[in-house]
């Protein structure tokens, strides 16, 4: 049997449950029949989006020794995810995060669920542990993926950093997706509130190391001040490829001397959960196969990547609907 490939895309953070709750209803609250547990966090989704399209991907994280932390192995055994570096907490679970879904599918994320007093795996996070296994794959890979949510506890903050520094060390280019999710940092805030001052002071290096980042435009105002992809990419150090994405209404691009707008594919919305990523690893997969879209030539990656966003809300959940390089490939002949 053939080697696996290594990984082109080491994608590091969360893996967790999405707790769906009932069209307009609340998980905290619902009978159990009534909600949708899916797997779920962003870094995991799109490194089982990445190994759905084509491109070998990783997952660095760490799960809860329990049933949770089993279906995700399992699921990216399936997937022919890399596991090496993914690490399991023997006392502390995997998390459940509660998610409200509007009439429409639109959702949004309230508390979590499961926490026996210790917080979470994902927040527990071993830095030593992590870059054992994060060098070797460093060696291989283009792409460290990632998003804020690890610097919300101070291990998981610790491990996202000497993850950076590796990254540097072996000159692998970073994917930041801000992800910006209120109630990782403080349980008790609302899922509209934006990051206080500590957070943006946590969240800057981030932003000063990225190669590619990818905000929603609500992230990009309170960063930055405002949803101009090249005006953000103006004010920073290393000259990012910078996307901003507006839910079902567009998505806007500047890579290099190329910039662009483009509205968003109108389909049927089942569950918006995932979309986001979807279209993070439609963008990692195109710039692994052509990188000179960094440059120029990126309105091609940002169809490509919108169209995986789209294929992914037709279905329940976040890693269940996302799609093949030839399902793709068809939608896009369809939606000329």
């Amino acid at each position: 049997m053939a080697a696996a490939a290594a990984p082109q895309v080491v994608c590091l953070g969360e893996a967790l449950v999405d707790r769906l709750g009932p069209l307009g209803g609340d998980p905290a609250t619902a009978p159990a029949e009534q909600c949708d547990d899916r797997l779920g966090g962003a870094p995991a989704n799109v490194a089982c989006a990445l190994a759905r399209l084509g491109t070998p991907a990783a997952l660095a994280g760490r799960l809860g020794s329990d049933a949770i932390g089993e279906a995700f192995r399992q699921l990216l055994l399936s997937r022919s995810v890399d596991q090496s570096a993914l690490q399991s907490d023997p006392t502390r679970p995997s998390r459940i995060v509660l998610v409200q879904r509007d009439a429409g599918g639109d959702r949004s994320f309230g508390g979590f669920a499961g926490d026996r007093g210790e917080g979470f795996a994902d927040q527990a996070l071993d830095a030593a542990a992590l870059e054992v296994a994060l060098a070797p794959l460093l060696r291989e890979a283009r792409w460290l993926q990632l998003g804020t949510i690890p610097l919300a506890t101070p291990a998981s903050a610790a491990a996202l950093t000497a993850a950076m520094q590796l990254a540097a060390q072996a000159q692998v280019a970073v994917a930041l997706d801000v992800n910006w999710r209120p109630t990782f940092w403080d349980p008790a805030a609302g899922p509209a509130a934006g990051p206080s001052p500590t957070a943006v002071a946590a969240i800057r290096p981030l932003l000063e190391q990225a190669t590619l980042i990818k905000l929603a435009a609500e992230e990009a105002r309170w960063l930055f001040g405002g949803t101009d992809p090249a005006a953000i990419r103006a004010s920073l150090p290393k000259q990012p490829a910078v996307v901003v994405t507006d839910g079902g209404a567009q998505v806007a691009w500047c890579f290099g001397s190329s910039s662009g707008v483009m509205p968003a594919y109108p389909v049927p919305v089942v569950d918006s959960t995932g979309a986001g990523d979807a279209f993070l690893a439609g963008l990692l997969h195109q710039l692994c196969q052509q990188p000179q879209f960094l440059e120029g030539g990126s309105a091609e990656a940002a169809r490509f990547a919108s169209a995986c966003g789209a294929l992914v809300c037709g279905g329940a959940g976040a890693i269940d609907p996302q799609p093949t390089q030839q399902e793709v490939e068809r939608f896009l002949a369809a939606h000329q």
